[in-house]
Order: C-alpha cells, then structure tokens, then sequence
C-alpha cells in the first residue's frame, strides 16, 4: 500500500528522470531535445509487450543494482539512432557500414547515447528518492520490442509492471525515444514510504 499523498512522486521521478535525459542529450549531440512524459501505467506485462509491439527496435537496457531494483529500457528506430549518432560524430558516410547499417563509429556513439539516457534517468529519480541507484552496463540489442520486455520481465512472479511511457523527442530532427520502467513495485514504495511530502 502506498500513502495517496505520495504518488505524486512517481510523477516527479518522471519528470526529473526525462528532463536529465533531454539535457545530457542536449548537451552530446547539440540537438534541442525534450522530454515528454506520456503516461505512468500499473500494465500486465504481456500488454506491455502488446502495447511495444513485434517491430525491430533499437533497445538499450540497463539493469538497477539496488533498489529499486528492476530494468529501465530506452526503445528507437533505427532512423533515430543514426541522427543522434551523426549528432554525436558527424556525418560518417565515407566508411562503410556494416550489418545493420551502423558503421562501427555510430555504434560506439549509440552505446555512448545509451550510457548517457541511462545513467541521466537513474540520477533523476535517485534525486526524488533521496537516495544513490548503482546500476549495470547498459546492453544495446536490435530486435522486436516486444522480445526484450520478455527478456527483462518476462519472468516476473508479480503479473503487473509500473510503466514509465516517455518519449525523448528532439525538436528539429526526427529523432524519438521511448524509455519503459520495471522497477520492483514493493522496494519502490519502500523507498518511497520513506518521504516527506
């Protein structure tokens, strides 16, 4: 159970979390991003998995190595992906791209991105909690969304999952990312328990 005073708070995690994102991006690729929060979500996870889809994607994944424990996932097109890369290193079209059309510069540029989104998002919602959130190496897979959501939660004893629905939206580019949630419900109003609001 959790305090109806409180859930604002997932709220605020959102926000700061997305807003950290948009300007550590901001700042990498020189790109005017901005962080929209769509929707926070109580899903069962085979919906999540509906709702994400079979399409391939470019999936980043990291996984919390305390509490809240869980997975945060950014999900984009691969047309997203190689403009924040170009954003990163510029246009690379001299050297020859290899399977899936990412040469190896953009690649390393992308897990870079990655390591930017996730570490930015962790950050913003330790700052709410009050607290630090260490986390993994974050993982780059190209696959159907639908396939790493079962990857990263499929196995959950708990049938539902807290969906955090965000988009990374940069303002003159085509640029969107998606970033999904799966913290464990129990340690995250435990930690939240803990709040003045």
């Amino acid at each position: 159970m959790i305090d109806i005073r409180k859930l604002g708070l997932f709220n605020r995690m959102a926000k700061e979390g997305g807003n950290t994102v948009a300007s550590h991006l901001g700042q990498m690729t020189g790109m005017d991003t901005e962080m929209e929060i769509t929707k926070i979500n109580f899903i069962d996870i085979p919906d999540i998995k509906t709702h994400v889809g079979d399409d391939k994607q470019i999936g980043i994944s990291v996984e919390l190595t305390e509490p809240p424990h869980g997975h945060v996932l950014f999900l984009f097109e691969a047309n997203s992906a190689k403009e924040l890369a170009r954003g990163m290193v510029g246009d690379m079209d001299d050297e020859e791209a290899e399977g899936g059309g990412f040469t190896d510069m953009e690649r390393s540029a992308i897990q870079e991105i990655g390591n930017i989104m996730t570490s930015g998002f962790i950050d913003g919602w330790a700052n709410v909690l009050r607290t630090t959130i260490d986390m993994g190496t974050p993982t780059f897979t190209y696959g159907p969304g639908s396939g790493m959501i079962d990857e990263l939660v499929g196995d959950r004893g708990d049938e539902m999952a807290l969906m955090f629905d965000s988009r990374v939206h940069a303002l003159d580019s085509n640029v969107d990312v998606t970033v999904y949630t799966f913290p464990e419900l129990g340690e995250l109003v435990g930690l939240m328990q803990d709040i003045e609001v």
